[in-house]
């Protein structure tokens, strides 16, 4: 079985920055893949970024891109989700997900984590 556990949110101001920490129970062939997306009230979830364990490679949604960054410590089995110049827009629950491929598609991922709530205040 595979937790995810986020962590991190909360209230921050217009420019302002959050570090968003998700570590996983375990890492196999199925968790390959990390990826955070989020879900704004009254809207679908949408990807933000995503990560590969392996390579560290990453890719960004282009409403973050340039603003967001997305890196992993493996001994500690965790990704994380800088997140700075933050705007209102940003405001959601943030989900980080993991998965056997790197998508920008939520689908793509079997196992999800609870959310944290982030907050942008103008």
């Amino acid at each position: 079985q595979v937790y995810l556990t986020e962590s991190g949110g909360g209230l921050v101001q217009a420019g302002g920055s959050l570090r968003l920490s998700c570590i996983t129970s375990t890492r196999t062939l199925a968790t390959s893949t990390m990826a955070w997306f989020r879900q704004a009230p009254g809207k679908e979830r949408e990807f933000v970024a995503t990560i590969r364990w392996t390579f560290g490679d990453t890719y960004y949604a282009g409403s973050v891109k340039g603003r967001f960054s997305c890196s992993r410590d493996t001994a500690k089995k965790t990704v994380y989700l800088q997140m700075n110049r933050l705007e209102p827009e940003d405001t959601g629950v943030y989900y980080c997900a993991a998965g056997l491929q790197q998508s920008d598609r939520a689908q793509t991922y079997a196992y999800w984590g609870q959310g944290t709530q982030v907050t942008v205040s103008s």
